[in-house]
């Protein structure tokens, strides 16, 4: 009996460790969860709050004055809102697309192909992001201008591509690493082309990681603002059209503004949660 009480209680300790450690670890993911929605849940709060109640002091954390739609309702109605919710949606999807497309055969090209620089090109696309863009707004301007393309939704999601681009490679490539090379060379052998073996083995199995891609790409858009205000005029970007309000606009207003804001962000993760949670390892449920 003392022979096995002695074998049994190590294996109780480590299942206790175990145990301590989930919880440990579960506790921290709930505090940090609960440290970035809570911006959300108090920009919420205003915008469904009556007006009046905005102006109370000290600020109560639950709706004890009830919940009302007329703040959301006085934005939504507001003359350029809705064209410029349709204009960031275009370009949002217009930055996911191009960015997918121009970097999944660069991205394919890192992961599969050596050659000459490799490294020093990763590198570089890493410093695209450093430069600044207010440095080459006024190039990106005349460009554009030159172009036709001012004040379009084509000028705005180039750019926004251009931004995302570097990062959406980086993602691609080291996603296409994890799918083997021997699964493409297997399609081959069948009779299958290379261009076929990807589209049919790659792309299927990476999944996830291009699911993170685009999220990372569709955020980055719906979120920038400078280059939507230096490229349009008379069809800004929803974020764009919130900053020109801003210093004449009422507090309900532009708690209206930020909650409508973030809830397109919000539904485009949720649809891509069942592949996010693929790509970390977790289950979508």
């Amino acid at each position: 009996m003392s022979t096995a009480a002695a074998t049994h209680a190590p294996a109780t300790v480590r299942v206790r460790r175990l145990t301590l450690g989930r919880l440990l670890l579960h506790g921290c993911a709930a505090l940090v969860t609960l440290f970035m929605l809570t911006p959300v849940y108090l920009i919420a709060l205003a915008a469904l709050s009556p007006s009046p109640a905005l102006f109370d002091y000290p600020r109560a954390l639950l709706p004890t004055s009830g919940l009302s739609l007329d703040n959301v309702r006085s934005f939504l109605s507001f003359g350029n809102v809705l064209p410029a919710l349709r204009n960031s949606l275009i370009v949002g999807l217009l930055t996911v697309m191009l960015s997918l497309a121009l970097g999944c055969p660069a991205g394919y090209s890192l992961a599969r192909h050596w050659f000459r620089g490799r490294n020093v090109a990763q590198l570089l696309l890493v410093d695209v992001r450093a430069i600044p863009m207010v440095i080459i707004s006024i190039p990106l301007l005349v460009t554009f201008i030159g172009w036709n393309l001012y004040d379009t939704v084509w000028s705005v999601a180039l750019v926004h591509t251009a931004i995302t681009l570097p990062l959406t490679v980086l993602i691609t490539a080291s996603v296409f690493l994890r799918v083997p090379a021997e699964l493409e060379e297997a399609a081959m052998s069948l009779g299958t082309s290379r261009i076929g073996a990807v589209l049919r083995v790659v792309l299927p199995n990476s999944l996830p990681g291009l699911a993170t891609a685009a999220l990372f790409a569709f955020v980055t858009s719906w979120n920038e603002v400078f280059v939507a205000v230096i490229l349009t005029l008379r069809n800004p970007t929803l974020p764009a059209a919130v900053v020109e309000q801003l210093e004449t606009s009422p507090p309900g207003f532009r708690f209206a503004a930020g909650l409508c804001l973030t809830i397109p962000a919000f539904v485009f993760i949720f649809f891509m949660r069942p592949y996010l949670f693929s790509a970390f390892g977790v289950g979508g449920r």
